[in-house]
């Protein structure tokens, strides 16, 4: 698999702080890779690392195969925009006047893609109106498109949807969306709201206290967090006959514990089991989700 983005055993030290500790991470190419943590847990200070904002206290990462210790990298990091923190805009001046600027300071040659950019943002029609009467999502947008100005295949959002209103967030998704399946470009989003990125990452990075807990698909993840009858039993052998003569999705948990991922009446579970010699004890239905998965994973407390 080719990666835009790994780290390996990063770690950043703010005098007696570790804010990223041996944190090794991938993000694959044409992914939208939700970097999941809680307040604090280091999704900035990783941010900041990668787009050049400061530098590892330890270990290392690369961009496009490029290593950060590389002269090269500058060229990497051409490939990358980024929004980190909040978007860098003037608020006395219209979205075009911002992108403007940003052209200037990017070098580019001309404002030819000016137009461009903000119409598929959304920002086509606000004309001489000034960012300070922006709403909050149209400001996150206008941060997008200085993001892409250089046209970049690698975009890094840090916290996109903080404080936007239903309609904001629900804008600013459609165009993440948009980005990745229609442009192609590689997304990697940090956030602490779950629902969210459950509706975008094809990739998560689970991270507490600076350290990678966990990386999983979205498929694997949903996988994981499908609904299933956890069932218990007294003969294990004997329920998994059952299971091969019903052709049932099933996972053994323990010597008497397993769990159905597909649909089936209590009464053809029990009776074909019983006549396999099998009782079934106990059955609940059970359904993980993305957040309930991230707690189980960190340890459930204190967590936003």
């Amino acid at each position: 698999m080719e990666y835009v983005l790994e780290t390996k055993a990063l770690c950043k030290t703010y005098k007696h702080y570790k804010a990223l500790d041996n944190l090794t991470m991938h993000v694959p190419k044409g992914a939208i890779y939700g970097f999941v943590g809680k307040n604090g847990a280091g999704k900035t200070t990783l941010i900041r690392l990668i787009t050049g904002l400061q530098f590892p206290t330890v270990g290392s990462y690369q961009i496009y195969g490029v290593d950060n210790t590389s002269p090269q990298i500058r060229k990497s990091r051409r490939r990358m925009g980024a929004v980190v923190e909040t978007p860098s805009i003037y608020l006395d001046m219209t979205a075009r006047d911002n992108m403007q600027q940003q052209y200037r300071i990017s070098g580019q040659p001309g404002y030819d893609g000016i137009p461009e950019l903000l119409a598929l943002v959304g920002l086509g029609d606000t004309g001489k109106k000034k960012v300070k009467d922006f709403s909050l999502g149209m400001r996150q947008r206008l941060g997008i498109a200085i993001a892409l100005a250089g046209n970049p295949d690698f975009l890094v959002l840090d916290e996109p949807i903080n404080g936007l209103d239903p309609q904001g967030i629900i804008e600013v998704r459609e165009l993440i969306l948009k980005l990745n399946r229609e442009h192609g470009i590689t997304v990697l989003i940090s956030s602490h709201i779950l629902d969210e990125l459950s509706k975008l990452a094809t990739h998560y990075g689970f991270i507490d206290k600076g350290h990678m807990v966990k990386e999983i698909s979205a498929k694997e993840l949903e996988e994981k967090c499908a609904k299933k009858l956890r069932v218990t039993v007294s003969d294990m052998t004997g329920f998994s006959k059952a299971m091969e003569a019903l052709q049932l999705h099933c996972q053994v948990v323990s010597d008497c514990q397993a769990d159905i991922f597909d649909e089936i009446t209590i009464y053809d579970l029990t009776e074909t089991a019983k006549s396999y010699g099998c009782k079934v004890l106990k059955a609940s239905e059970q359904d993980e989700s993305l957040e309930s998965f991230y707690l189980n994973l960190v340890g459930g407390a204190n967590h936003d």
